[in-house]
């Protein structure tokens, strides 16, 4: 049986930058903490103003206090990255390369921001310091380790994302925090408007998303994988959280039948090559229906995997719809 990486090890291999899986003022959800996984009838579209405040109690009850509105900014994970492009904002440091996607920033214009060294497991708290930081934003289980360094320094905000309510919460309240309502609300709209429409016209294919870097895949599940959070709206998704230590076998996805594969391929060291090549030395994957009848989608895992916010799910959106057709 090939078995799924621990969460650990997906906050690993998802970030030679990702962060986490795998991760108040103003969240609009529709769900409870306990029912976010399960999906609603509807998408509500309506947007709720958000307020500007130096002061708040996030998505997740973490309590953030600013002395004044941040003006820089340094990122240690991808959804920061994608949350202050939505609001217009620029990283005054980062060490995630969803910036040079070309709906992000480009390769030109993310090349212009420093890259903070010692990789997306250990940041450099001397470089992250060197940029005089007004606030730095970080993945909780991997980078609040970090928080006593930088306590008297700056203010450092651990995030902790596992649906896409928990990165529309975090938009709205990066937006009070920076003042940038409106452009925040702009997002979260064009965001809930998109899925709403996705999900108006469901497909009944059955669909899954993998991830890693070799046969050891792990199976993104809808309780703690913000991209794999939208598809229970939009297809065919019968796959559970196992817990930390849970693991789907070739078997077990055969067995279901699955129509439509997405693949999220991980940096892992001096790892090289898909996937989907890999898996496929393995008798059983060209059994599966989608390998069968070429719908295996070698994804962009910066967006899929790592950008978690609300411009990266819109992609993961497109992208989805388009294959699940």
């Amino acid at each position: 049986m090939l078995r799924s990486p621990s969460r650990f090890v997906r906050n690993w291999l998802t970030a030679a930058a990702v962060g986490s899986l795998l991760v108040g003022c103003g969240s609009s959800s529709e769900e409870s903490a306990n029912d976010k996984a399960r999906p609603a009838a509807k998408t509500e579209v309506t947007v709720e103003p958000i307020k500007a405040s130096t002061e708040l109690t996030d998505t997740n009850g973490v309590k953030v206090s600013l002395e004044k509105k941040p003006e820089r900014i340094v990122c240690l994970f991808a959804l920061c990255d994608d949350i202050l492009t939505e609001l217009g904002i620029v990283p005054t440091a980062t060490n995630s390369a969803v910036l040079a996607h070309p709906d992000f920033l480009g390769e030109e214009k993310a090349k212009e921001v420093d890259i903070i060294p010692g990789g997306f497991i250990a940041p450099e708290v001397e470089a992250i310091l060197s940029h005089k930081p007004d606030l730095v934003i970080g993945l909780g289980d991997t980078h609040g380790k970090l928080a006593p360094a930088l306590k008297g320094a700056t203010t450092f905000w651990a995030m902790q994302p596992e649906t896409w309510q928990d990165s529309v919460g975090y938009l709205r309240d990066t937006a009070a925090l920076t003042g940038r309502t409106a452009q925040g609300e702009k997002a979260e709209r064009a965001f809930r408007v998109k899925l709403a429409e996705a999900e108006k016209t469901p497909s009944d294919r059955t669909a899954l998303i993998i991830y890693g870097s070799d046969e050891n895949f792990g199976v993104a599940t809808p309780e703690g994988d913000v991209a794999a959070s939208l598809f229970p709206k939009i297809a065919d998704y019968p796959w559970k959280s196992r817990g930390v230590e849970g693991s789907y076998s070739l078997e077990e996805i055969l067995a279901k039948d699955v129509d439509v594969l997405f693949v999220e391929t991980l940096s892992f060291g001096d790892a090289e090559g898909k996937l989907s090549e890999k898996l496929a030395a393995n008798p059983l994957w060209s059994k599966i229906p989608a390998v069968k009848n070429g719908d295996v989608h070698e994804v962009n895992s910066e967006v899929w995997a790592k950008g978690r916010g609300t411009r990266s799910l819109g992609l993961v959106l497109d992208e989805a719809t388009a294959a699940l057709r």
